[in-house]
């Protein structure tokens, strides 16, 4: 699936731009796509999210009894001890043993259940986090995008300004040449192209340091050629106007994946307050184990017993004669077989040994960590609910002067429009009159300056209008485009 992404991201806009295939094609959408592909704040956010996935899965899993098996080998020189009868020796012999214990808590003031509840709360908290990275992504593509619209268009606008000169000066010069008007004429215009040449020629520089700041922002390489598809773009000033900053502030308190990512910490503060009050409950657990030993030492020949029979044995002596004995009945196991040998798994059969335990812990006095531990908890469930206000009202503050510089830059992107086509009017009447010789150059050039900043005024006005909306509709959960 990546590499089909990869795919139509970067070889489809290379098939549809045919007159020069080294340059990479692209619109908002695929700038987008490259830039969450690439990203380093989103692949850490991510990788914040696997952590979070794996705490959530052990948190669950300590409600599972634990397992653990041992073994061991050794040998012994001199005096020691027998690990099957525990008696000394003193020889040579070696040794081994094995084992398995489980553990399980029973009861820990609920701390186990809490603890799953908090990592729950944190996982998701971690993927709102991620949808907030990839927000913040896609609105800095969709500003530095727009950035290269504005100064494509005051490029445009500057070689057009740039052609127009040329033009004029071609027809001064003819003048010039039949004596109609004097010859400062074409030399102010001579002047003036190269203030237009030098006004391209800073644009064109400003258009290659906006498409190396979209490709540090997108993480290609400098050598990459890339250039924009210019999306059309139609304003409505009166668009904002019908808006309610406070229905687009319920919209977005629904929506935003930062104010969900704090709802869930003030969530998951709480659960650590819970948790650090079981710590103020007894403790119960169960454990169980089994372990048995093998010795070398008790590896020899050994005689089977089958119960016991009561035999005569001599105590003593009545008299001198040796022959004259005292006899008693006692009991002596009955010997039914004998062995050589008292093999590894053998001795593990015959020593094993099995437990079973319950334990209850009861805090009465732990110097303070408990108490310590909850006024903490508190502390922070306190800072968590104040981030939580925070954050409500910072989306609160952003909405409200997001919405009123909407207005301000749909007027004001009204009233460059009004000007740029009074200007407009106003530069073509003087041209003429110019051309005729009624007026000088500098009455032209004047009414020619203020048409070319009238009309880079009209585009910052345009696109930051632009971005004031598309500002607005990320409040709202509209998509991102145009």
């Amino acid at each position: 699936m990546r590499i089909l992404k990869l795919f139509i991201v970067y070889l489809i806009p290379l098939v549809s731009y045919t007159q020069n295939k080294s340059v990479l094609k692209l619109d908002l959408q695929q700038c987008i796509e490259i830039a969450l592909e690439n990203n380093l704040q989103l692949k850490r956010s991510l990788l914040n999210y696997e952590i979070q996935k794996v705490g959530h899965i052990q948190s669950k899993l300590q409600q599972t009894p634990s397992l653990n098996i041992f073994s061991n080998y050794g040998n012994n020189w001199g005096r020691s001890v027998d690990p099957t009868t525990n008696t000394f020796l003193s020889t040579t012999s070696n040794f081994s043993g094995i084992g398995a214990s489980s553990n399980i808590t029973l009861f820990s003031g609920f701390s186990v259940r809490n603890s799953i509840k908090q990592s729950k709360s944190l996982l998701e908290k971690s993927v709102f986090d991620l949808e907030n990275t990839k927000n913040n992504v896609m609105l800095s593509v969709v500003s530095q995008y727009l950035s290269i619209m504005l100064v494509m268009d005051r490029l445009e606008n500057a070689r057009y300004q740039y052609q127009s000169t040329r033009e004029q000066l071609s027809r001064t010069i003819k003048l010039v040449e039949a004596g109609s008007i004097a010859v400062t004429n074409k030399l102010n215009l001579e002047a003036q192209l190269a203030g237009d040449e030098l006004a391209v020629i800073q644009q064109e520089n400003g258009y290659r340091l906006s498409i190396l700041q979209l490709k540090q922002i997108l993480l290609l390489e400098n050598n990459a050629d890339i250039s924009i598809e210019r999306p059309v773009v139609e304003l409505n000033p009166s668009t904002v106007v019908d808006s309610n900053p406070n229905e687009i502030y319920d919209v977005a308190i629904s929506l935003l994946p930062e104010i969900k990512s704090a709802e869930k910490s003030a969530e998951s503060s709480l659960y650590n307050l819970k948790i650090s009050k079981g710590g103020r409950y007894p403790t119960i657990s169960a454990s169980s184990s089994f372990n048995s030993n093998y010795s070398s030492y008790a590896n020899r020949q050994r005689d089977f017993y089958d119960g016991f029979s009561m035999q005569p044995t001599t105590i003593g002596y009545l008299t001198s004669n040796p022959l004259e004995t005292v006899s008693s009945m006692s009991l002596v196991p009955n010997v039914v077989g004998s062995d050589k040998d008292f093999t590894v798994f053998e001795q593990w059969k015959d020593y094993l040994s099995k437990s079973l335990s319950f334990s209850i812990s009861i805090p009465i006095f732990n110097r303070y960590t408990t108490s310590g531990n909850i006024k903490r908890a508190k502390l922070n469930k306190e800072l968590s609910d104040i981030n939580l206000i925070e954050a409500k009202n910072q989306v609160r503050q952003t909405i409200e002067t997001s919405y009123n510089d909407a207005l301000a830059a749909s007027k004001s992107y009204s009233a460059t429009v009004k000007q740029v086509r009074a200007l407009e009017e106003s530069f073509r009447i003087i041209q003429s009159q110019y051309d005729l010789g009624s007026i000088n150059f500098t009455e032209y050039q004047i009414s020619n300056n203020n048409l070319v900043r009238a009309k880079n005024d009209m585009l910052s006005s345009k696109y930051d209008y632009i971005f004031k909306l598309k500002v607005l509709d990320f409040y709202q959960g509209k998509e991102l485009t145009f």
